[in-house]
């Protein structure tokens, strides 16, 4: 199992939708983010893409320095950059953080946004473009000598990579894709099989279907899943926490946020917007399974709330149906990572990765006091 965290390049709060209690994510919040996810022991962090965010290639790349052991889930996006260009920032950036780069496909799903980066391609051409991008990427990265390819987008004479990535042959491919033609893509190239955080039923088909899908054409894939998570001592003070996560949202913003939502051409999106439906009062779609978040939130929308032994108990039945990797978030980011990895790491003997040596109080909380101090008492 391998645990990731978030880092909120677009903006961290303590509630959805509403600027009461939100936070400057500067670059130094960031930075003490991402130190907290690396003393802690998660394997990573996943940066979000978007004209909202920074931007994740030069903030990954910044807090690389700032950081030892984690690593950083950086997404490509095929049609805004070169496959050679893309794969020369991985290299660099695999190189300047000793192997800590992991990254994450990203086609688009808001035409609107695609738009206003000069993209108009049609869902099934985007993939078709990212196929192909990934077909040049990969070569590049494992190829020693020069080599050329023409497919219907992208045409490259006497091409090759002169310095390689740290991980070889490349660091690992994330990708997620709910329609056949993501899923085309993923079974030719993809590592790790991602999905939104759905109910365990639809995970479960979800992951059979691709498992068969690759068999097919002789290849496996890992799973993970993109969560947010709501953790408190006990269940009724969680579900306190995650009603109070949306007590600013209106039922006009809820509207508003589907009308964005119709217009994505995502099947992903779509299926996250079908848990919930716009509705407030049929939020928890599976046991401690809550969409709330996904009223007004595009993507992952969904959050494990209950008391730690249950938030664990649900991240093993994900497991157990064949997801080794979980991205979680919780908002605000930074508390919430330690929060987590307080009552939640030790009922999942986490982290095995880590050298326990370096972290010498993995699950001190900021809340309340530490060991020491009670053993002066």
């Amino acid at each position: 199992m391998k645990l990731l965290w978030f880092i909120p390049t677009y903006g961290d709060s303590r509630y959805i939708g509403s600027s009461i209690g939100a936070r400057d994510t500067s670059y130094d919040y960031l930075k003490q983010v991402a130190q907290a996810v690396d003393h802690l022991g998660y394997y990573g962090a996943l940066l979000p893409t978007g004209r909202t965010c920074e931007d994740a290639w030069v903030i990954a790349s910044a807090l690389a320095t700032e950081t030892k052991n984690m690593k950083f889930l950086v997404a490509v996006r095929p049609g805004l950059t070169l496959p050679s260009v893309s794969a020369r920032m991985a290299a660099t950036l695999d190189r300047i953080s000793n192997g800590r780069l992991l990254v994450n496909v990203v086609a688009g799903g808001d035409p609107v946004e695609l738009a206003s980066d000069g993209i108009f391609h049609t869902h099934d051409e985007r993939y078709t473009i990212t196929d192909e991008f990934l077909d040049i990427w990969r070569k590049l990265s494992m190829e020693e000598d020069q080599f050329s390819y023409e497919g219907h987008h992208y045409k490259v004479e006497n091409s090759n990579l002169f310095l390689k990535s740290k991980q070889r042959p490349y660091p690992e491919l994330y990708f997620g894709g709910s329609s056949s033609a993501g899923q085309a893509v993923a079974i030719n190239h993809a590592d790790v099989y991602l999905t939104w955080g759905e109910p365990p039923a639809q995970v479960a088909e979800k992951i059979n279907q691709m498992k068969a899908l690759a068999k097919n054409h002789g290849r496996t894939l890992r799973f993970g899943i993109r969560l947010h998570v709501v953790v408190r001592e006990t269940e009724a003070e969680a579900w306190q926490v995650a009603h109070d996560l949306i007590k600013h949202v209106t039922d006009e913003s809820i509207q508003a946020a589907l009308q964005v939502f119709k217009r994505f051409d995502s099947e992903g999106q779509k299926r996250m917007t079908e848990l919930h439906q716009g509705r407030k009062d049929q939020l928890e779609i599976s046991p401690n399974l809550w969409a709330g978040i996904g009223l007004l939130r595009g993507g992952a929308g969904t959050a494990i709330v209950g008391s730690p032994e249950i938030v664990a108990a649900r991240i093993k039945e994900y497991q157990d149906l064949g997801i080794e990797e979980f991205i979680f978030s919780g908002y605000p980011h930074l508390e919430e990572a330690y929060r987590f990895a307080e009552l939640v790491f030790p009922l999942l003997n986490y982290p095995q990765q880590t050298d326990k040596k370096e972290i010498h109080t993995p699950y001190v909380s900021p809340f309340g006091e530490i060991k020491a101090a009670v053993d002066r008492i």
